[in-house]
């Protein structure tokens, strides 16, 4: 089973050279049967016209889980809510088959966070850019730290999570030999190799560690002690690090998409907020980070 929080790194690992912080909206020859572009008759697009049928991971905190705690549910929720929809939920674990068993069996209508660029789905419009990130304690040494080159890492115990893209830039960066490597494979009942990462780190079993930036924000707000996270939009060696994430539709779900890219462009800034609170990094467009701050300056 896929690890909590792991089926983004999951996805990223498998199919991360489509997804470069440069990407532009994948597309797509496939249109929906007797339907013109304007019709905006969602009846034949979803399982249920008057519902919300999302397709989530039971257990996949800070993304989603069945109590509903997740940002994904959250946004879910504020989706349905302006949509006039009831919400439901198809859940079923982010592991191989999870597309074709659940948004490709027309059990569900969107998957509510998935990079931008894969032809596995459609993709929405992004409603986030983010970037792996480092994580350290505050006055290790590491202050300042912005690449994986970084001399001071030589000599650094670095935890990274097996087979996700900046597994490679380590590689690049001749880090690897006392990198401790932690499984993207686990059963979610039990384990999770973010929690653990993060557990050594306050231990100080590791010096710093490199997660996915939702999860490295998510985990650092739930920190005991303060945990500096940086996002790495600097790397000019390895595979791309930084990604946009939308939401994902069936590719012949054209005025599906439009609402929802409706949804996304009038409530950014709801959006944006609601992300900042569960600590997602957030990045613009030059890669400068969007803030609280930054968001209450907007007229």
């Amino acid at each position: 089973m896929i690890g909590v929080g792991m089926r983004i790194m999951l996805m990223l690992a498998t199919v991360c050279a489509m997804f470069a912080a440069t990407t532009v909206p994948h597309r797509f020859a496939v249109v929906a049967q007797g339907q013109g572009a304007d019709s905006g008759d969602l009846s034949i697009e979803l399982v249920d016209p008057k519902v919300l049928r999302v397709c989530a991971d039971p257990r996949s905190l800070p993304f989603s889980n069945e109590q509903g705690e997740g940002f994904e549910n959250k946004l879910a929720q504020l989706l349905a809510d302006k949509l006039g929809k009831t919400l439901a939920y198809t859940w079923y674990p982010q592991a191989p088959g999870f597309v074709r068993n659940t948004l490709g069996g027309y059990k569900c209508d969107v998957i509510m966070g998935f990079p931008q660029g894969s032809d596995i789905v459609q993709s929405t419009n992004p409603y986030y850019r983010t970037a792996y990130a480092l994580v350290f304690r505050p006055g290790a040494g590491l202050d300042g730290i912005e690449t994986l080159g970084d001399e001071r890492l030589k000599d650094r115990r670095i935890g990274i999570v097996a087979g996700t893209p900046p597994s490679n830039t380590i590689v690049v960066n001749g880090l690897m030999t006392r990198a401790k490597p932690y499984p993207l494979v686990v059963d979610t009942r039990f384990d999770s190799s973010a929690d653990a990462m993060m557990t050594d780190l306050a231990a100080g079993a590791i010096d710093v560690g490199v997660l996915w930036g939702p999860m490295a924000g998510y985990y650092a707000k739930r920190a005991g002690s303060p945990v500096t996270v940086v996002p790495l939009t600097r790397e000019t060696s390895g595979l791309p690090l930084v990604y946009r994430i939308a939401m994902g539709v069936r590719p012949a779900d054209q005025d599906w998409k439009r609402t929802l890219n409706r949804f996304i462009d009038e409530n950014q800034s709801a959006i944006n907020a609601l992300l900042l609170g569960f600590g997602v990094p957030l990045l613009d467009e030059n890669n400068q980070s969007i803030t609280t701050a930054s968001l209450s300056k907007k007229p």
